[in-house]
């Protein structure tokens, strides 16, 4: 499986492209901006990217949603209790974020849902807390958290449809079930290393011991 993490567009947010190399399938996971580049690296890998998943609503996630969906033509994927915000987010914050207003979802995804990627899958775990439709996205080996879980930090919870015990919950039942060494991959880049383990933040997050 190939794996790229990119810090794109405001507030350090990592997007990542996700592509079995064998078959040429690929997705994007929450390409806030830069979607050229995003672009070339797939090419120069030999990928086409099939679906664009935003792990959340927020804009600064889901802002090169419709540059991305024009140029590939990509279906977006994203937890229904978070739909609503690809096509409400207000202007004003479009003009901060230097955004479009994202397509509508192709796609709704639901808890325990594989989207496949080539021969490769990644398993949907319906994390809310931050906002009330957060995903994570599962493959052996590997998890990529979005706001969920940073390195040794969590999201926010101060925000609309957002909320400290779940997100607490979510955290502790779902996302610390997995495997030890299985990697983190954050939705921003707010650590003092871009990526760590399960085990790590079990250990050292002050946030959820």
């Amino acid at each position: 499986m190939f794996i790229k993490q990119m810090q794109v567009g405001h507030l350090a947010v990592f997007a990542y492209l996700v592509g079995d190399t064998t078959t040429g399938d690929a997705l994007v996971i929450d390409p806030a901006d830069q979607a050229h580049d995003i672009l070339a690296l797939a090419a120069k890998n030999n990928l086409r990217i099939n679906y664009i998943v935003n792990t959340h609503g927020h804009v600064d996630h889901i802002g090169g949603n419709a540059q991305m969906k024009k140029l590939t033509g990509a279906k977006i994927i994203i937890h229904a209790d978070d739909a609503i915000m690809l096509s409400s987010t207000p202007a004003s914050m479009l003009r901060m974020f230097g955004a479009s207003q994202s397509p509508p979802a192709d796609i709704l995804a639901q808890d325990g849902q594989t989207i496949s990627v080539g021969n490769f899958g990644l398993k949907i775990i319906h994390t809310p807390g931050h906002s009330p439709g957060g995903i994570c996205l599962y493959t052996p080996g590997y998890v990529f958290t979005g706001d969920t879980l940073f390195v040794e930090a969590v999201g926010r919870t101060d925000l609309p449809g957002a909320s400290w015990q779940t997100m607490y919950n979510s955290i502790k039942t779902k996302i610390f079930t997995l495997p030890d060494d299985t990697v983190v991959m954050p939705g921003h880049n707010y650590g003092r290393t871009p990526t760590s383990t399960i085990g790590h933040e079990k250990k050292y997050n002050p946030f959820v011991r």
